[in-house]
């Protein structure tokens, strides 16, 4: 093999000595090691966003400790194949990089004990290599176009989103069921729609939110986890085989359309109608939505409307609308990325065929019911991810930050609020793992008559975790955690974003009164 990349990996190969890198000390020829690689900087030092002075200072020597202090390693990964020029003699590199679907077993707590190498009543290496395979996907597809298009507001790609449809990650994320029946060859290869559990749909989640950037993340088919499987489910068979497989192969994108300007959490006061035309043959929906994530980007919207004028939840019914006449959407700005496509949905005279119904008429509350739990789990799978990752950021951070030559993880202080902070998400990740296994052994109808409480005090608690989380990781990273990239990067986007998992899906005060309301109406009435 010849030609550039042949030569460059030559290159990359060659040994080096410590004299010959000594040498290379001025700003024609600078050369700088890091960890057991010499990179030539001299051509990249007018493109370093810090100035080509920092560069300066290190020519010629070992700026391993300098560097770290100052860039995460995915810096090294995109830039070694073009500036490595050897490795040094005599050295072996302390730090490996990462490879993609890498799981992060070399730092305490940053994998699920299963994953950690400890053993697990309900986990098995179905999981383990599902995992990966998600990570890798992550990785190599998504992680590389996440950060900027999250700062640059824009959503993902159809290219990138029918890919994720393609291999099975939009079904995975709506759990174990039947319509998992396109991928028989497992999905990304790996796990047959049979073996399929609710803890590998959880992976999903986990894996997705690793990747920050939290708005873009919400742009890979939030609106379609929490709005899709209502299709697939209540929909007649026409609907379900022609707009269910066009949302799970992602080739259309849908969002669900229940909060309202002057409804949130009182899903039963909606004012949203829908009145059958004359010829019968069609609703005509009026109203407006509010915060719809991923509206602006939707072709389809599972809608909550008042079909009659009973009040109160007896006059919900649930309708797919499709975008169209009458139907508008405009972009709402929020505390985290224009991504994630929140909107306002207008809807005037709209025209829905009445095969689109979704149920029975006038039974639509208890769908928007049976759908918050699955909704409520989705959210703390994805937090559990969001602050696993952060804390995994947060120790090595600890490690690799010296003061007056100290590392932090020597503090006393810093010790404390990870010992927190790590005890704080393992108590609540073995919770949730204990209510995804009474998911999978509980029907339907038994998981909606049980766990609506135990699921809304879970999600209370994980946001409760979450804001703890986010508080020290700022206090650990300082002021990098007020900076949108960078070593704090991950502080500073769960910090922005946290308040929306606390809020949306029901809000924590909901999520307590739902809990305790339903842990009394099982209370058997004894005394002290």
């Amino acid at each position: 093999m010849t030609g550039p990349q042949s030569s460059q990996g030559a290159a990359a190969q060659r040994i080096i000595s410590l004299a010959e890198v000594k040498q290379h000390n001025t700003a024609d020829s600078n050369w700088i090691i890091i960890d057991d690689t010499v990179y030539d900087v001299s051509e990249f030092a007018d493109m370093h966003p810090g100035g080509a002075g920092i560069l300066q200072d290190v020519a010629g020597t070992d700026a391993t400790e300098q560097f770290y202090a100052l860039h995460r390693i995915e810096v090294l990964t995109k830039y070694k194949p073009r500036l490595a020029v050897g490795r040094v003699e005599g050295v072996t590199a302390k730090v490996k990089l990462p490879e993609p679907g890498a799981l992060s077993t070399g730092v305490p707590y940053a994998e699920t004990p299963f994953d950690m190498g400890y053993k697990s009543p309900y986990l098995n290496e179905s999981h383990r290599a599902f995992r990966i395979a998600v990570r890798t996907f992550c990785d190599t597809h998504l992680a590389p176009v996440a950060q900027q298009a999250d700062l640059a507001g824009e959503p993902v790609s159809d290219a990138l989103y029918g890919q994720m449809g393609r291999c099975g990650l939009l079904a995975a994320r709506l759990g174990p069921g039947p319509h998992l029946q396109f991928w028989p060859d497992g999905i990304l290869g790996v796990v047959k729609p049979q073996q399929f559990d609710y803890f590998h749909e959880a992976i999903v989640h986990e894996e997705l939110s690793r990747i920050g950037a939290a708005g873009w993340v919400d742009s890979l088919g939030t609106g379609f986890t929490i709005g899709a499987k209502q299709v697939l489910l209540f929909g007649q068979p026409a609907l379900r085989d022609g707009v269910g497989a066009e949302l799970l192969k992602g080739e259309k994108r849908i969002a669900l359309a229940v909060t309202e300007p002057t409804h949130g959490s009182d899903v039963a006061g909606i004012r949203t109608t829908a009145r059958l035309s004359d010829c019968k043959q069609f609703w005509i929906v009026n109203g407006i939505k509010k915060w719809i994530t991923n509206g602006h980007q939707s072709a389809y919207f599972t809608t909550a409307v008042r079909t009659n004028d009973r009040p109160g939840m007896g006059g919900i019914s649930m309708l797919l609308v499709p975008r169209g006449p009458g139907l508008t959407t405009r972009p709402i700005k929020t505390s985290y990325s224009a991504a994630a496509g929140t909107a306002l949905v207008i809807m005037e005279n709209v025209k829905v065929p009445v095969g689109n119904l979704l149920g029975k008429e006038g039974k639509g509350f208890m769908i928007i019911m049976a759908g918050f739990n699955a909704e409520r789990a989705f959210i703390c799978s994805g937090m559990i991810g969001a602050m696993r990752r952060v804390n995994e950021e947060c120790f090595k951070w600890a490690c690799q930050r010296k003061i007056k030559g100290v590392a932090l993880i020597q503090s006393d202080a810093i010790q404390l609020k990870l010992a927190s902070m790590i005890s704080a998400v393992e108590a609540v990740a073995a919770w949730h793992e204990a209510l995804l296994y009474q998911r999978g052994a509980m029907s339907f109808v038994e998981q909606n008559m049980k766990l609506g409480g135990p699921i809304a005090l879970l999600k209370y608690q994980i946001t409760r975790v979450a804001e703890h989380i986010s508080d020290e990781a700022c206090q650990i990273f300082g002021g990098r955690s007020l900076t949108q990239t960078g070593m704090g990067r991950g502080a500073e986007q769960l910090r922005r974003s946290v308040k929306f998992a606390a809020i949306l899906g029901g809000s924590e005060e909901i999520m307590a009164q739902l809990g305790v309301r339903q842990a009394l109406r099982d209370f058997d009435g004894s005394k002290l």
